[in-house]
């Protein structure tokens, strides 16, 4: 995924992110995202769990409401869990330990009770955000692949000098076969160090799929049969 950049509030500078409130509340949705953009951040709204499944991928924060009118909202984070990283917060009325608990299990990264204040929001996204951020590349870091440029310090990728807007999985996947140009990368591999040893072989394969069409071609990442994926030359 694209950085997104820093921004300025007042004389205070924010880290900015792509967040995405899960929210069947449209009042209280839209409160929360201008105070969100307020501060900087970028803003998607989905109402439903199974509208959130879909959208989670293009956030790096998912701001989940655990009453929603379609899927449960712990069944939601736990379906999230199973095949991303993305930081999951839990919004939501229920506050009892149980709940919390309950929350926390399903794989939320933290839990937080209606009504709070918004600086608490804030500071809890930090420090979920801090947890989940990657170790940082040397500033050289940058492979360069014919047309291809992954920049893993600013986890930006272009073709052709062409920004190519990727999200976070996608990323660490074509940096996974980038680093090894020469290497066939086995599909158990490509599960443990991308997705923390989740085996699906749908995740990868959409992923791929994904990649291809956002690559502009077929041939940036090749497929052996029966083993795994090779970094390719359109």
């Amino acid at each position: 995924m694209a950085a997104v950049p820093k921004r300025s509030v007042g004389e205070a500078t924010y880290e900015a992110w792509r967040v995405l409130v899960v929210e069947s509340d449209a009042g209280e949705a839209g409160l929360l995202a201008r105070d969100l953009q307020r501060h900087g951040h970028e803003v998607d709204h989905v109402d439903t769990g199974l509208a959130a499944l879909v959208a989670y991928e293009r956030a790096d924060v998912v701001l989940l409401d655990v009453d929603l009118p379609d899927l449960d909202g712990l069944e939601v984070c736990r379906r999230i869990r199973s095949v991303s990283t993305t930081p999951v917060i839990a919004v939501t009325a229920r506050g009892t330990e149980l709940d919390r608990v309950l929350g926390l299990h399903a794989g939320a990264d933290d839990y937080l009770v209606k009504p709070y204040g918004f600086r608490e929001l804030i500071a809890r996204m930090e420090a979920v955000m801090r947890r989940a951020q990657p170790v940082a590349a040397p500033a050289s870091s940058v492979i360069s692949h014919g047309s291809l440029s992954i920049d893993a310090t600013r986890r930006q990728v272009t073709v052709d000098g062409r920004s190519v807007e990727v999200t976070r999985k996608e990323f660490d996947l074509l940096h996974l076969l980038a680093s090894h140009p020469d290497t066939v990368v086995a599909r158990k591999r490509i599960m443990q160090q991308v997705w923390g040893d989740v085996w699906s072989r749908r995740t990868i394969d959409t992923h791929v799929s994904s990649l291809r069409k956002k690559l502009g071609a077929r041939g940036w990442i090749v497929t052996v049969r029966g083993v795994g994926f090779q970094l390719g030359r359109p």
